[in-house]
């Protein structure tokens, strides 16, 4: 082949090159290693972080105090560690973990994966059904980070390249690729723990420490958390991001703000859009006018610039009455919603119309009169004539619905859009005693929301 004589100089020198430095010499642009799967790395991995925890361990099972209560506690104390991953999805710096990985801390420390910056965090909320947690990085004032945009929540394809980033083995923020095997294969039941029938299933290698970290597609959005793998190579499992965002919208909201004010709507979170997706009946939001579908433009004047901003406008408005501009069939509209404190809504009172228990917080002293110290939960103090027997008072409740209420705001908002007849799940302590051995055993009672109440 004849080849002209500027091009084969061209490619003389080339080879000259190759002889000398052994590569071709190749422009930024022009580099084959720099293809999809480099590009979207090098965008998501500054949002990946690596999660390190600390507990303080006593020396003595806390059970044991049940068995001997005359036991004597060994006085000295260990700490333990513990690795996951996790993934900051808005850059104010909350990061979105697996619930399991941050359960029963006492500190928390984040290190973005492409930096040497090592943060403390602090846990914001939990899914214990779904196994989410939400952290918050305690930044400097006004410190941004890196986020990670959401994927669509059903746009996944059988057999698409997808890549999981995290921390396995403590290595630090490391990276594998694989494909989609297997979508969600069912919805979960109102009280169901997501399981493996609920996730994704992958073939990229998913291992210890890759809990809570990233599932990407390769636009670099958030597909799924990783969260489990089997004993066998090759099968790792991640929480579908359409459950993720309900979490989270159910997570980042005035409720759960320092301020636990009653707004009663749920906005979608991550997407590009803070579209309400539900409005409680009777809820302020409801009863200023709000409807499924709108699209959340402005707060008091003022444009979110994601959902957690949103959570953060309302929950700061320095009036009860806040004024929203939201969009509905594509034009502006104005609503005024006067924000609620949910203590006066959801209480004690408001637990007993539903199941028919009055329940008291169970608090260190009430705990020692009762002989549980260590216990955490609720005591029946009351029951009502027409619950089913089973119930009286003395027992202890530990958790509602599969989730352990840390009061009893939190307790009775569990209990919120339960329609009479439906199941309320409760975790009961029960006290057996076979001579001088006293023993306590935890099972799961089914208790319908009362009718007509």
């Amino acid at each position: 082949m004849i080849v002209p004589l500027q091009r084969a100089g061209a490619a003389c020198l080339a080879a000259a090159a190759v002889l000398t430095t052994g590569a071709a010499p190749v422009t930024p642009e022009a580099d084959p290693r720099r293809d999809l799967t480099v590009s979207v790395v090098e965008r998501v991995l500054p949002t990946a972080v690596n999660i390190a925890t600390a507990k303080v361990v006593s020396q003595e099972d806390a059970w044991l105090r049940f068995w001997n209560p005359y036991h004597r506690q060994r006085p000295p104390q260990s700490v333990g560690y513990s690795a996951g991953s996790g993934v900051i999805i808005d850059e104010t710096g909350y990061v979105l973990s697996n619930e399991h990985v941050v359960a029963g801390t006492d500190k928390i420390w984040v290190n973005p994966a492409n930096s040497t910056n090592v943060y403390e965090a602090v846990i914001v909320g939990t899914d214990l059904r779904a196994d989410l947690a939400l952290l918050k990085i305690q930044g400097k004032p006004g410190e941004k980070f890196p986020a990670i945009p959401f994927a669509q929540d059903d746009d996944l394809l059988l057999g698409e390249t997808v890549l999981a980033i995290g921390n396995p083995f403590t290595l630090g923020g490391s990276v594998s690729r694989g494909i989609l095997s297997s979508k969600s294969r069912a919805a979960p039941g109102d009280a169901e723990r997501l399981d493996v029938p609920n996730w994704l299933q992958t073939d990229a290698s998913i291992n210890p420490g890759n809990s809570g970290g990233p599932l990407v597609n390769l636009r670099g959005e958030l597909i799924g958390v990783n969260v489990a793998k089997t004993a066998m190579q090759g099968i790792g499992f991640a929480i579908p991001v359409k459950q993720v965002v309900e979490s989270l919208s159910a997570m980042v909201t005035p409720e759960n703000s320092n301020r636990r004010l009653w707004f009663g709507a749920r906005v979608r979170a991550g997407g590009p859009a803070l579209t309400i997706l539900e409005v409680a009946a009777g809820s302020p939001a409801s009863q200023a006018g709000l409807r499924v579908g709108d699209d959340i433009m402005e707060v008091n004047g003022k444009k979110p610039s994601g959902f957690v901003n949103f959570e953060e406008l309302l929950a700061n408005s320095q009036r009860p009455d806040v004024n929203l501009t939201v969009r509905r069939d594509g034009r502006p509209q104005k609503f005024t919603v006067r924000m609620v404190p949910l203590a006066e809504v959801f209480n004690a009172a408001f637990i007993r119309k539903k199941l028919g228990l009055t329940l008291q917080e169970l608090t260190p002293q009430l705990a020692r009169s009762l002989g549980v110290s260590g216990a955490s939960g609720f005591v029946i103090a009351n029951v009502d004539s027409d619950v089913p027997e089973g119930l009286a008072p003395g027992l202890l409740v530990t958790t509602v619905d599969g989730q352990r209420p840390a009061d009893l705001v939190a307790a009775a908002r569990l209990l919120e859009g339960k329609q009479p007849g439906q199941i309320v799940q409760l975790g009961l302590i029960l006290q057996q005693q076979r001579g001088n051995l006293v023993t306590y055993r935890e099972v799961v009672v089914e208790l319908p929301v009362r009718r007509g109440r």
